[in-house]
C-alpha cells in the first residue's frame, strides 16, 4: 500500500504474509493520514517489556485492587495493556471506566511514558455495546437485543441510565424509537468525562514492534494476518486453542478472554490471562518480556 504516514515517518512496505499492518508509528500509535482516522492495531516500540491485564467485565473493585499493586512494580520501559471486556457483565461499569481513566493518567505521569506505551483493546462487550448504538438499523432489532442481554451487555445499558426493557419496546415501535434509545444512552456516555473518548478510540489488537507479541482479546485465525482478522478477534475464542505454530513472526499470543476463566495459562504460542473477573473471580494480569516469557503475575 502507498497510503502515507505522517510526514518525517516514512513508509513501511508491507511484507508478504506478515502479521504486522503496514503503517507504522512510534509514540501514538500509528495513524494513516490518507484517511485522517487512526488505525486500529496498536504497536508498542522496542525493546519493552508489558502489562497485560485480562478482562475486567465491570468490576472497578478488582481493578483499583490490582492498579494499587501494579503501580509500585511499574518500571521505565513497561507498557501497559488491557485486554477487551473492560465493561459489561458487573454492576459497576462506569467506576470501572472512571478507574481505568484515573490509572492512565497516573501510567501516562511516569516519566518518559506517552499513550504510544498504553492501549485499551476492544473487547465482546465493546463490540456489542458499539454495534447495540446502530441496532435501529438490524434486520431483527429485538431479537439481537435479546441476544446481547444475554451476554452481558444489559450492565452497561444500566450504568448509562437505560433498561433493556425500554429498548425493546422501541424495538417494537420501529427503527425511530430505537434511534431516539440509543441516542439516549450515547447522551448519557457524552455526560461521563472521559467515558466517549476512551470507548471510540479501543484497539482491536496490538504488537510490539520486534514481532515478539501480539495481544489480542479471545480469538486469532492463526492463517491471516492480523490486521484481517475481523470478528475471529472477539468471537472465535475456540481458535485460540488451535495455536499449534508461531503466528506468523510472533514469537507469543496474548489474549484477555478465555471462555472456561481458567486463569493464567501457557503454551509455547499463547497466554491466556483470565480468571473470571466479573463472574465472581480474581482480575489477572501478567508481566511479559520482549520474547513472551511471563514475569510476574499479578492477581487481584
Amino acid at each position: 500500500s502507498d497510503k502515507r504516514v505522517k510526514p518525517g515517518r516514512g513508509k513501511v512496505p508491507r511484507r508478504p504474509g506478515a502479521c504486522l499492518p503496514a503503517h507504522v508509528d512510534s509514540c501514538d500509535f500509528h495513524y494513516v493520514r490518507a484517511m485522517e482516522t487512526p488505525c486500529p492495531i496498536a504497536r508498542f516500540v522496542s525493546p519493552c517489556r508489558v502489562w497485560a491485564i485480562g478482562s475486567v467485565r465491570g468490576d472497578a473493585a478488582r481493578l483499583a485492587a490490582l492498579h494499587a499493586e501494579l503501580g509500585p512494580r511499574l518500571e521505565p520501559d513497561d507498557r501497559l495493556i488491557y485486554l477487551g471486556s473492560v465493561i459489561g457483565w458487573g454492576a459497576e461499569v462506569r467506576e470501572t471506566v472512571d478507574e481505568l481513566l484515573r490509572f492512565r493518567r497516573a501510567f501516562l505521569a511516569f516519566a518518559n511514558n506517552c499513550t504510544g506505551d498504553y492501549a485499551v483493546l476492544r473487547g465482546s462487550q465493546e463490540e456489542m455495546w458499539t454495534k447495540l448504538q446502530e441496532i435501529q438499523f438490524a434486520a431483527s432489532p429485538g431479537e439481537v437485543l435479546r441476544w446481547m442481554a444475554k451476554q452481558g451487555v444489559m450492565a452497561t445499558i444500566a450504568a448509562y441510565g437505560g433498561a433493556i426493557t425500554d429498548g425493546e419496546a422501541a424495538a417494537n415501535e420501529g427503527p425511530l424509537a430505537l434511534a431516539r434509545w440509543t441516542s439516549s444512552l450515547r447522551a448519557a456516555v457524552d455526560g461521563a468525562p472521559g467515558h466517549r473518548e476512551l470507548l471510540s478510540s479501543l484497539k482491536h489488537a496490538a504488537y510490539t514492534a520486534d514481532a515478539g507479541m501480539v495481544f489480542v482479546h479471545a480469538g486469532v485465525d492463526k492463517g491471516r494476518p492480523l490486521d484481517a482478522q475481523g470478528d475471529t478477534l472477539w468471537w472465535d475464542a475456540a481458535s485460540f486453542d488451535r495455536l499449534d505454530k508461531p503466528f506468523f513472526d510472533a514469537k507469543r499470543v496474548v489474549r484477555g478472554h478465555d471462555p472456561e476463566r481458567r486463569g493464567v495459562v501457557e503454551t509455547p504460542y499463547s497466554v491466556s490471562v483470565d480468571a473470571g473477573c466479573g463472574f465472581g473471580g480474581a482480575l489477572a494480569a501478567v508481566r511479559l518480556d520482549a520474547d513472551g516469557t511471563i514475569m510476574d503475575t499479578l492477581m487481584a
